[in-house]
């Protein structure tokens, strides 16, 4: 009789035992099933896409996907739209900070500048496209010496090409409007000016601070229209650039800027960089970091590839014929 009541409280606390060690393992599991889960903040300076992702974004997903990660699955997105109002900038930083995200991806030096005032803690990774030292969002390119690391789509060498290029369009070009925003941390319009002045080229800088200050700036632009328009890429004048290239094209001004995406929505020229080469490196930056690699370790990257897009649909309209030897050169061309 002893031994049956002793073999079933034995069993009892068999049993009991393996409820507690089945339900740590659940927890366990649970547990790191959480932590291989990572959620990366994106901090956006425009509004929330309608639709598919813009080029520049859809190319870091591509990279991640390429990386091994899958939204929902093992990586999580938080995003955070300023709606093109950069004083919202600060408060949404502040709000993915609050969250404790494991990374923060900002693309445009205002909104990694907002991001780095939030939080000395939480890595950055940037996509800029001024100077990160001049900008003082990085200590050196080789060596950030903080939590802010990534790629930089700087061009400055190429700023003076672009007029070289709009002047053997037009061998009689005479006088250029150079749009830009100041605040961009960039030397592009020094070396503009001097480019142009050995081309006997008369510049005049044309500014655009804030995305409400647009349609003034382009009634400027149409009261006094030059022979030509440079337009310095940055993210102001990237979110503007349907509507600055419309203009240009009604006014019939050949215009050239640095990125792809201005020839795509209109510009006649674009050279510089292929932006969307560097925005998969992103994915690179995101990837180590998640993986315990320090910001301040990493070096920023400058662009090693640079493409010159025609758009000779943008050509016809304004009558402008581009000479041969350009269209030779070119490594697109829209038709």
């Amino acid at each position: 009789m002893t031994g049956r009541i002793m073999t079933a409280r034995s069993s009892r606390l068999l049993l009991l035992i393996l409820m507690v060690a089945c339900s740590l393992f659940v927890s366990a599991a649970a547990a790191q099933q959480r932590k291989t889960v990572s959620t990366v903040g994106w901090l956006w300076y425009g509004a929330a896409p309608n639709g598919s992702l813009p080029t520049l974004e859809s190319a870091v997903v591509d990279g991640l996907r390429e990386l091994g990660y899958v939204e929902d699955k093992n990586l999580r997105l938080e995003y955070r739209y300023a709606q093109g109002r950069p004083e919202a900038l600060a408060d949404l930083a502040r709000q993915l900070t609050a969250q404790n995200v494991d990374l923060i991806l900002a693309l445009g030096g205002d909104v990694v500048a907002a991001a780095k005032k939030a939080t000395a803690t939480i890595p950055i990774v940037m996509g800029v496209s001024e100077d990160p030292v001049r900008a003082m969002l990085v200590d050196s390119l080789a060596r950030p010496g903080g939590n802010v690391t990534g790629v930089s789509f700087l061009s400055d060498e190429l700023a003076g090409k672009r007029v070289e290029i709009l002047g053997e369009i037009d061998p009689k070009l005479s006088r250029i409007k150079v749009l830009l925003n100041p605040a961009h941390f960039d030397n592009e319009l020094r070396i503009i000016q001097k480019v142009a002045e050995k081309l006997n080229i008369q510049i005049q800088p044309l500014s655009l601070q804030r995305m409400d200050a647009l349609e003034t700036v382009l009634g400027t632009l149409s009261k006094d229209p030059p022979e030509a328009l440079v337009v310095i890429p940055s993210h102001l004048t990237s979110v503007a650039r349907v509507q600055i290239a419309s203009t240009a094209t009604k006014l019939r001004i050949p215009m050239i800027s640095g990125w792809r995406e201005f020839a795509e929505a209109g510009a006649t020229a674009s050279y510089g960089p292929d932006r969307v080469v560097m925005a998969r490196r992103l994915a690179y930056y995101i990837d180590r970091i998640l993986k315990g690699a320090k910001a301040t370790d990493l070096p920023v990257e400058l662009p090693a590839k640079f493409e010159l897009v025609i758009n000779l649909k943008t050509a016809k309209q304004i009558d402008l014929t581009i000479p041969p030897h350009v269209l030779a050169r070119a490594d697109r061309v829209i038709r």
